[in-house]
C-alpha cells in the first residue's frame, strides 16, 4: 500500500490549488482523526495511522475546483488520488461524505474515522454533530430528497459516534478537550510554504 506522507499530502494539497478555508478545515479534521485513531488503537483497533493521515489532509483534494464545476468531490477526489497511485487514499476520500458500509466491524475502519472527523468539524472549528449536522442541513438540504437522505446520514452519523465512544473513556461532548494543542496558523503556514 503506497500512503503519501504529510509532506506529499501538503504539496498534493497545493498542487490541486485548495483554498486556505478548505486546508484549514482539512487540516483541523485531520487533528480530531489522528487523535480518534491513536486512542482506537490504545483500545486494540488495527488501524494505519499514516492512513487515516493522509486521507483526513485530502478528503476535500478537489473540493475547491468543485465548487465551479459542481462536480461530486468525494467522487473526483478519490479519482485524483487513484491516478496519482494511492487508491487506498482515494477510497477513504470517496467515503468521507457517505461510508459505503456503516459498522462493517467491531472496531471503527479508516474510512470510518475520516468520516467522522469530518462531521465534527464545521470550517476550521471542532463543533458537536448535531450542529455539523444542522449546518449541513440548512446548506444542502434545498429538496424534499435531500432532506430525506440527510436525515438518514444524521441518524448513521449518531450511530456511529455512538459506537466510537464506546470504546473510548471520554463523552463525545468533550473530544475537544482532549486533543492536543494545536496552531492552526502554524500548520496553514506550513502547508502554505510546502512548494517552496
Amino acid at each position: 500500500m503506497r500512503i503519501p506522507s504529510q509532506t506529499q499530502c501538503y504539496r498534493l494539497m497545493m498542487q490541486s490549488g485548495m483554498r486556505e478555508n478548505i486546508i484549514s478545515h482539512s487540516l483541523q479534521v485531520c487533528r480530531v482523526a489522528s487523535w480518534l485513531s491513536e486512542q482506537l488503537c490504545q483500545q486494540g483497533a488495527d488501524l494505519s495511522l499514516d492512513l487515516v493521515t493522509a486521507g483526513a489532509l485530502l478528503h476535500d483534494i478537489t473540493k475547491t475546483r468543485s465548487i465551479k464545476t459542481g462536480e461530486m468531490h468525494s467522487e473526483t477526489g478519490c479519482d485524483f488520488m487513484v491516478e496519482r497511485g494511492y487508491p487506498e487514499v482515494g477510497d477513504i476520500v470517496r467515503q468521507h461524505v457517505k461510508l459505503d458500509v456503516y459498522i462493517e466491524m467491531n472496531m471503527p475502519t479508516e474510512a470510518e474515522i475520516v468520516n467522522y472527523a469530518d462531521k465534527r468539524v464545521l470550517h476550521d472549528r471542532i463543533v458537536s454533530l448535531q450542529e455539523r449536522m444542522q449546518y449541513i442541513l440548512e446548506r444542502y438540504g434545498k429538496s424534499t430528497a435531500a432532506r430525506n437522505g440527510y436525515s438518514w446520514l444524521r441518524d448513521k452519523s449518531i450511530e456511529l459516534e455512538q459506537r466510537i465512544f464506546a470504546l473510548l473513556p471520554i463523552p463525545p461532548d468533550t473530544l475537544e478537550q482532549s486533543l492536543n494543542t494545536f496552531d492552526l496558523a502554524e500548520q496553514l503556514n506550513r502547508v502554505l510554504t510546502s512548494l517552496d
